[in-house]
């Protein structure tokens, strides 16, 4: 699941490492509700879920889109108010967010993909605003109060969501089915097209493909991811509001995206945790914590100019362990 390619003369312990890594990461998430607060890791799943979502457009396709906060904001209004309002169970809830939000997608993409660069980024921004305002006025989600008290159910009517850690473990599992859906995607055909665009978009129209479609696929798909990330989180928290599809959503999913280091499948995660982290651990500090996030994010502009896990996979050791940057 990481970004590693290696000589065949050293494929078995690079594989080695990967499985390695893989378990300990794997066991280590297993755990940790034990011995954290089981909210606040199930909070880090989802956006680094959501962190994951939107690398697949920048990092893979090399789209930079300031309003992913739609699909993720979205979804979890989309599926507050199916099961709450129309009392469906917590899997079609998350199903109907997830459309949702592709189908979000698929208008937003469908108009932003016929322009290029900094005027694509742009026009993601106006119809996220759109978005935002049309969530303000629209009655079914209540405004500026939001949905609230969202009940999270039965998962197929066995499984009750209202224990901790039964949600936790369903959020696990969704994050889990994510990252390898996403993994699949980029290292599918489709996925190698998606790069040969980022590099040179018009060589990969002289090899014959339609790139309009290619990215509007990619772009649909990123939506849809996202949304998933936002319609658990609406069950987690038990409520939808209008910071889920703020400006500033789709700014922090961009940070977190930076700090790890695009391109890469572990370093969304990573910089999710981190900014996650530094936001729970310094609410209740004297110190603002979003100048504490500015901060770490000049440090890691200056000093780590392709993300922190960019970083390691171009270093030394990361290249010994069979790892390599290739964005």
């Amino acid at each position: 699941m990481t970004d590693i390619t290696s000589p065949k003369s050293s494929t078995r312990p690079v594989l080695t490492v990967q499985k390695l890594l893989l378990v300990a990461g794997l066991v280590v998430l297993i755990w940790v509700p034990f011995f954290i607060y089981p909210i606040f890791v199930m909070k880090v799943l989802c956006f680094a879920l959501f962190a994951c979502a939107f690398n697949l457009l920048l990092g893979y396709t090399g789209l930079l889109s300031f309003g992913h906060a739609t699909f993720f904001g979205g979804a979890a209004y989309f599926t507050a108010h199916a099961v709450k309002e129309w009392g469906l169970p917590p899997e079609l809830g998350i199903l109907i967010g997830v459309a949702g939000a592709a189908l979000l997608g698929l208008i937003m993409g469908f108009v932003a993909i016929r322009r290029q660069g900094i005027y694509f980024s742009m026009i993601t921004l106006a119809l996220s605003y759109m978005f935002y305002f049309f969530c303000l006025q629209a009655e079914f989600t209540q405004g500026e109060d939001g949905i609230q008290s969202v009940p999270r159910g039965y998962l197929f009517g066995v499984l009750d969501l209202n224990n901790a850690f039964n949600m936790y473990y369903f959020v696990l599992a969704v994050f889990i089915i994510g990252v390898l859906i996403i993994w699949r995607f980029i290292n599918s055909p489709f996925g190698m097209i998606l790069k040969s665009i980022r590099e040179n978009e018009q060589r990969a129209i002289s090899l014959g493909y339609s790139v309009a479609r290619y990215k509007l696929g990619a772009f649909v798909m990123s939506a849809a991811l996202a949304g998933l990330a936002g319609a658990v989180k609406a069950l987690v928290f038990q409520f939808a509001t209008l910071t889920d599809v703020a400006w500033q959503m789709s700014g922090e999913v961009i940070l977190m995206t930076l700090l790890g280091g695009i391109g890469t499948l572990i370093g969304p995660l990573f910089g999710a945790g981190l900014v996650a982290t530094l936001e729970n651990y310094l609410a209740t500090s004297d110190f603002p914590v979003t100048i504490i996030t500015g901060i770490v994010f000049m440090v890691c502009v200056l000093l780590f100019r392709r993300g922190i896990i960019g970083e390691f996979y171009a270093s030394r050791l990361g290249r010994k362990l069979g790892f390599e940057y290739r964005r």
